[in-house]
């Protein structure tokens, strides 16, 4: 191998003109200023509202032939694709169970429904929270992450901006799916009407996520449970997290009483303003991305609302229920659809059960 003659090639840079060498170092620096720009905008996450045609087949497959059959059907919807930079396997590794963290970020009902391939095998049948609930498996995790999965009539809401429709809800419309409920009545339903227009937040999502949270019937936390001698109120179930039913009802209490939420109107009126700027600010304003915190607002997958992996599928269920019995399903509704790299021809499959 030839050697290199450092003091050549030291005597032919001193024969160069020094306003040379200085233009050619300007050079390289703005040239590397240019590939570092490019790399950076190349994993920025960006909304493109969709035009029938800005989308490429071969790198986000299945995909179109799905939202034209939505677009067809409903032509007052309007669909953004949601371009989240982030590797599809990547993502559904960080979502599956890990060594390393000492609670799933997803879990399963520990039922015959959820059985066989629901949940993950590296537990070996650990339970958490009220002991009702188990690990979910990387399988279950891809299957509802999947965006190509929900992209039909039954589950599309997951994807709903929820953001407030005028003319879309109604007082009626929130006081006919909250009857019977311990939410049912007029006062309440004007006050979620009133918040939510204030927020800029969709009604019925909240009715849908109150329902989600506290059942119809409601709970301790939404009729009033005493903490510290006083009666505190909770029905979003903020911070109501534990391994056990008394601490999960006691932490939950304990950030209701250091709001001081003694009434469940202000519990519900400041409530809605926390899910506002706790997540529709930082650009989770679908169901699905309150789910899947893939957003790069801060740390990926740590601004996850619920731990339930079903939680988007019922509380979707509850949203196109209220908007098909008030006979505005077919309003100006926009859907953001993830967009994930190197995802797989083929969608995800729904776990087996046993």
């Amino acid at each position: 191998m030839r050697k290199i003659n450092v003091k050549h090639i030291l005597k032919t840079l001193k024969k160069i003109p020094s306003k040379l060498i200085f233009t050619i170092v300007i050079i390289i620096i703005l040239l590397a200023l240019i590939i570092s720009l490019i790399v950076v905008q190349s994993s920025k996450q960006k909304s493109v509202v969709y035009d029938g045609n800005n989308i490429d087949e071969n790198k986000y497959p299945g995909y179109k032939e799905l939202i034209d059959k939505l677009e067809e059907e409903h032509p007052n919807w309007t669909f953004t694709l949601y371009y989240t930079k982030l590797n599809w396997n990547a993502v559904v590794k960080h979502e599956s169970h890990s060594a390393e963290r000492k609670t799933p970020l997803n879990l399963v009902p520990d039922s015959s429904s959820y059985s066989g391939e629901w949940p993950c095998k590296e537990d070996n049948g650990k339970t958490y929270d009220n002991g009702n609930w188990l690990c979910a498996s990387k399988k279950a995790i891809a299957y509802k992450m999947d965006p190509r999965n929900l992209l039909d009539n039954d589950n599309i809401f997951q994807l709903k901006e929820l953001v407030y429709t005028k003319d879309a809800n109604t007082k009626e419309g929130i006081m006919s799916k909250t009857k019977d409920s311990f939410l049912e009545g007029e006062d309440v339903a004007n006050a979620i009407l009133e918040s939510a227009e204030k927020n800029n937040l969709d009604p019925y999502f909240i009715v849908s996520r109150l329902i989600q949270e506290q059942g119809k019937k409601g709970t301790k936390l939404s009729q009033g449970y005493e903490y510290n001698g006083k009666v505190v109120y909770n029905p979003f179930n903020i911070a109501a997290s534990g391994n056990s039913q008394t601490s999960i009802l006691n932490n939950a209490a304990e950030y209701a009483y250091s709001k001081e939420w003694f009434s469940l109107d202000k519990a519900l009126s400041e409530g809605i303003s926390f899910l506002n700027t706790h997540y529709m600010d930082l650009g989770q304003n679908t169901l699905y991305f309150q789910k899947f915190d893939v957003i790069k607002q801060g740390e990926l997958y740590n601004n996850q609302y619920m731990q339930n992996l079903i939680a988007p599928t019922s509380e979707s269920n509850i949203l196109l229920d209220q908007y098909e019995s008030s006979n505005t399903i077919d309003s100006k509704f926009n859907f953001i659809i993830p967009l994930y790299e190197n995802m797989p021809e083929e969608i995800s499959e729904k776990p087996k059960e046993e």
